[in-house]
């Protein structure tokens, strides 16, 4: 039952799970029932979301008392120690494994261990799950910003504080990805240290700033013949595609699932990066040859984009999926990928970055620029997508009725001629049918031609939606990480914290700004090149259709000459 409340105090939203509250404002409550010190509800201006329970109170008409208290609740109260797991996200749709799908069994692909196994808990940036179950010790104290607690509150937060010495304050916010993600964890140097890390990136100083230093032996890889099999005598049926990475030479056959397998672990290791999306699922008409070839056009732009990518080519993970033919072997590479330690916050501790002091107030107006392109970026890539879209339906649809309707027209004009024989003149009654039939043609032309153009430039379009997506999250672990360095260097100044513990929240922040400059760098070298060929490719196949259409009308005027 839907109850009325009133805010206490402000809460400015992180992300889109959540709403922005002011102090006053009055609220509709979902459920009085806090979801871990959370409410769900919505606010004066029809936003609905989640917001911390302690920052309102429900008004009721036919009670002694207007005010539920939820201080103690554990995210409702900064420095109330409480172990952390993240509840249910109802704001989050799952991709890939978690999706109800036909072609997604894993009968007779290693059954005894899958990704579904892994809990559910709400995904970080780029989909990533908490990291809470990794960390719990993380957890213990969150304290936001935007924080105005009432003077009980206060005390309660500073005597928690005491018993911990200098140690910066952690989030409210626990749906925040910076929380989420384990990199706030990674920040404050809660993140267990490994003692043999067997994996390392670089990023290096290049012309234009960090980068991933480049993949040591590059390759790429096919996708080719989707073809349709059967199981169970015929009962179930799926798609595969044949793999072929240019480094072995030797073909695997996968089959979406198994796309899909890796993609998730794709999301849960690489905190700051931006994984490429999959070609979407279709719940009917699977096995439709139109969408089989769209999707086989995705999953190549898809491939093109993970094997160009320094760090995601080199993924474990990745190498077994396109490399391994061994069924014994695949199912032991499958579960040592899905055992793997350096994932998440860990991540960040494969990552080698260069000895060059950066500015972090420098780095800081660089990717502000960088989040004002993206934003831009994607309305125009949106803008695109809608116009191209369209054209696409004018090319099936109307282009084709319309060219039709007109060669009707001419038909009909050749047909009238013939009525009176007399004054008939065969040459001219044939040129003008032949004109109608050849705008029929021209017709038909217009409703294939989106084969040949507007779907490539569709499908790369598709891909950076995808890729543009993430950035919001990714960044938003880089400005927690500011927030906290700024913090621990006014506690150090103030003389609360060590100065050498100060240092060491810089330096793990160093870690987060280099590989967000890195993987914008990267980002950058791919727009450039994707959008040039796709572009390219746009005009040259508008010029060979055009020459295509004046063809035919050419031969079709030259009927007239000699009448």
């Amino acid at each position: 039952m839907a109850l009325k409340a009133r805010a206490l105090y402000n809460f400015q939203s992180e992300n889109k799970e959540e709403i922005s509250i002011q102090e006053n404002e009055e609220l509709v409550i979902f459920s009085e029932n806090s979801l871990d010190g959370w409410l769900q509800g919505q606010n004066s201006r029809g936003e609905t979301g989640l917001f911390p329970a302690s920052y309102v109170e429900i008004l009721r008409s036919r009670s002694g008392s207007n005010y539920t208290d939820y201080s103690g609740s554990p995210a409702g109260s900064p420095g109330h120690d409480s172990f952390y797991t993240t509840p249910p996200n109802p704001g989050i749709s799952y991709q890939g494994s978690f999706e109800d799908d036909d072609d997604d069994d894993w009968d007779d692909w290693d059954d005894a261990c899958t990704v579904v196994e892994e809990p559910r808990s709400a995904p970080g940036t780029n989909g990533h799950p908490s990291p809470s179950l990794q960390y719990p010790a993380a957890y213990g104290h969150h304290q936001h910003a935007g924080y105005h607690p009432k003077p009980a509150l206060e005390r309660q937060d500073s005597m928690s504080s005491s018993k911990r010495g200098s140690v910066v304050g952690r989030n409210l916010n626990r749906f925040s990805c910076f929380v989420r993600s384990g990199v706030e964890a990674f920040i404050l140097g809660d993140v267990p240290l490994m003692s043999k890390i067997a994996e390392a990136y670089c990023i290096e100083m290049g012309s234009k700033g960090p980068q991933w230093r480049a993949n040591p032996h590059p390759f790429i890889c096919s996708v080719e013949d989707p073809t349709k099999q059967t199981k169970f005598k015929g009962i179930k049926s799926y798609i595969s595609y044949k793999l072929t990475p240019s480094n072995i030479n030797s073909p695997v056959y996968r089959r979406y699932k198994h796309f899909d397998w890796l993609y998730n672990r794709l999301l849960h290791k690489f905190t700051v990066i931006s994984v490429p999306h999959l070609p979407e699922k279709q719940a009917t008409g699977r096995f439709e040859e139109d969408f089989i070839e769209k999707r086989k056009r995705r999953l190549i732009l898809w491939m093109d984009h993970m094997t160009s990518h320094p760090v995601l080519s080199q993924y474990e993970g990745f190498q077994h999926f396109l490399c391994c033919r061994d069924e014994k072997q695949w199912k032991l590479g499958k579960r040592r990928a899905e055992k793997d330690e350096m994932v998440g916050a860990s991540f960040l501790l494969t990552i080698q970055i260069p000895t060059e002091h950066q500015d972090l107030q420098d780095v800081e107006d660089r990717v502000d620029a960088f989040k004002a392109f993206s934003k831009k970026m994607d309305d125009s890539v949106l803008q695109l997508t809608n116009v191209a879209s369209e054209l696409v339906r004018k090319h099936v649809g109307g282009f084709r009725k319309e060219f039709q309707k007109l060669g009707n027209a001419f038909q009909a004009i050749s047909h009238s001629f013939h009525m009176d024989p007399p004054y008939s003149s065969d040459a001219l009654n044939n040129a003008i049918s032949h004109t109608g039939k050849t705008y029929e043609t021209v017709g038909e032309m217009f409703a294939e031609q989106p084969k040949n153009d507007l779907f490539l430039m569709l499908d790369t379009l598709s891909l950076y939606q995808g890729l543009l997506s993430n950035f919001p999250d990714i960044i938003h672990l880089q400005k927690g990480a500011f927030a906290k360095v700024k913090e621990s260097q006014r506690m150090s100044d103030e003389g609360r914290m060590d100065q050498e513990e100060a240092d060491g929240i810089r330096k793990r922040c160093r870690v987060v700004g280099f590989a967000l400059q890195a993987e914008m760098n990267h980002f950058h070298e791919r727009r450039v090149a994707d959008f040039k060929r796709m572009m390219q490719s746009y005009l040259k196949q508008q010029i060979v259709f055009y020459q295509r259409v004046s063809q035919q009308l050419e031969k079709t005027l030259r009927m007239y000459d000699n009448l």
